[in-house]
């Protein structure tokens, strides 16, 4: 996995995440789906960050222009509102030529129904211990329906 930039601007190298279970999400402030899937990852995080769940949210721009805030204002928010803390990195791009890297090796999967673009904002990933995406997820799959998948990764 690469390296990608945190809300702050640091470089994170995402190896330090090896041996834990990554749910990776693309989000936004301003999405109809916004509350329901903060609140809902904010109990997934709380329910199994000590077994080795680690929740990574990249803020996107890309759909209906719903994140349209700089990094900072996306933190506060996401900070102050839904108290999250799991970290929120820099907003990227996930469809197109100025995709991340992340979700350029994310998308590499055979996802058949799903084609290759992230459809909407809070689409998500399931990545095992060892680095392999293992499942995708629709934007309106609710988090807490991926519990029975997360728990069986983190066995």
């Amino acid at each position: 996995m690469e390296e990608e930039k945190d809300a702050k601007g640091n470089d994170v190298d995402l190896n330090i995440y090896q041996g834990k279970v990554m749910l990776i999400v693309n989000v936004a402030s301003k999405c109809g789906m916004t509350n329901s899937n903060y609140t809902e990852l904010n109990q997934l995080y709380e329910k199994y960050k000590d077994q080795g769940l680690e929740i990574l949210a990249f803020p996107c721009n890309q759909f209906g222009e719903e994140e349209p805030g700089s990094n900072v204002e996306i933190s506060e928010f996401v900070c102050t509102r839904f108290k999250s803390e799991f970290p929120i990195f820099d907003k990227i791009e996930v469809n197109g030529d100025n995709a991340s890297p992340l979700y350029k090796y994310l998308k590499l999967g055979k996802w058949g129904i799903f084609g290759d673009d992230i459809q909407w904002n809070f689409a998500k990933f399931l990545v095992s211990k060892d680095g392999q995406v293992v499942h995708r997820y629709y934007p309106t799959t609710s988090p807490l329906s991926l519990e029975y998948d997360i728990k069986k990764l983190l066995e």
